[in-house]
């Protein structure tokens, strides 16, 4: 049996059922040369980063085994997902995952780090097909007015032969990075700007909210969707559940899907964190991204 959950558009409710291994194909994007699911599984979850508390943090961490991250790899390639978005020490796992017989592609965020000269050079080895640089570090360069240093980096993996890829939280990066004619394949865009200085929220909302670090604003996902859809390069959404704040009702979840396949490009993609102690969010989410992910009628 499948999980139950009620739709908003009027539907009564009705089961979830995941898909047999084999059975069906999720609406798929191209990266350069490859072929990936539209829904992409990411790695906040499996590596204790909720974005919403330190005990969420510790519940992750106890859940996410090894033998738990590999059956959620291993749930995501049965349900159609082809590709699995991480962190360069994340890779040892994927290895792992593919030494078993695993499939999933694997996408590898990086940013430059004297001391481990070679790291690009190693995750292209270890069989990632794109190196991204990493958002935070990203942000904080163009805030610096230093975003060169992050060109760089993409020139880098552009000579490590796999697809060279930008990750940001803001909407200005991939307008200057689009301005300036970079040499990038793809861009990893989360739709909120999540991390605004005390001065930027105040200027915003009058007031500094508390916490002041986190706070996701509802109008933020038009603003980086309008710049998704600006570029004619591959985007990956991420965040699109607000870090776990639309997740509190199948209702909430499924219009955050809606929307963002709605206002993205057809080429575009979204990558999504998972924590499947509860339900198979697996099957879920492939469920959401056939309803609202498949390409549309001209």
């Amino acid at each position: 049996m499948g999980d139950t959950a009620v739709y908003s558009d009027g539907s009564s409710e009705r089961e979830v059922t995941p898909t047999p291994p084999g059975q069906g194909t999720l609406p798929q994007m191209t990266l350069g040369p490859h072929r990936l699911s539209r829904l992409i599984l990411g790695s906040n979850p499996i590596n204790g980063g909720s974005h919403l508390s330190g005990f969420v943090n510790r519940q992750m961490r106890a859940y996410f085994t090894p033998e738990n991250t590999m059956a959620l790899l291993r749930r995501c390639q049965e349900v159609g997902i082809t590709a699995w978005q991480a962190g360069g020490d994340n890779i040892r796992i994927w290895q792992q995952f593919r030494a078993a017989g695993g499939e999933l592609h694997y996408l590898s965020l990086a940013h430059h780090d004297p001391q481990r000269p070679g790291a690009v050079e190693e995750l292209a080895r270890g069989g990632a097909i794109g190196i991204i640089h990493h958002g935070e570090v990203t942000d904080s360069l163009f805030k610096a007015g230093r975003l060169a240093e992050a060109r760089e980096f993409c020139r880098h993996v552009r000579g490590a032969g796999v697809q060279v890829g930008v990750s940001t939280h803001m909407p200005a990066v991939i307008a200057t990075i689009e301005e300036q004619g970079w040499d990038v394949d793809f861009y990893l865009a989360c739709v909120y700007e999540r991390h605004r200085t005390r001065e930027e929220l105040k200027a915003l909302l009058g007031a500094v909210p508390i916490p002041e670090r986190e706070v996701y604003l509802e109008e933020d996902p038009p603003r980086m969707c309008a710049a998704i859809r600006a570029t004619p390069k591959p985007c990956l959404a991420f965040k699109i559940l607000a870090a776990g704040r639309l997740c509190e009702t199948p209702q909430q979840v499924e219009e955050a899907f809606r929307f963002t396949f709605t206002h993205i490009k057809p080429t575009d993609g979204v990558i999504v964190g998972m924590y499947p102690e509860y339900s198979d969010q697996p099957a879920e989410n492939v469920e959401l991204t056939r309803r609202f992910g498949a390409p549309r009628p001209a």
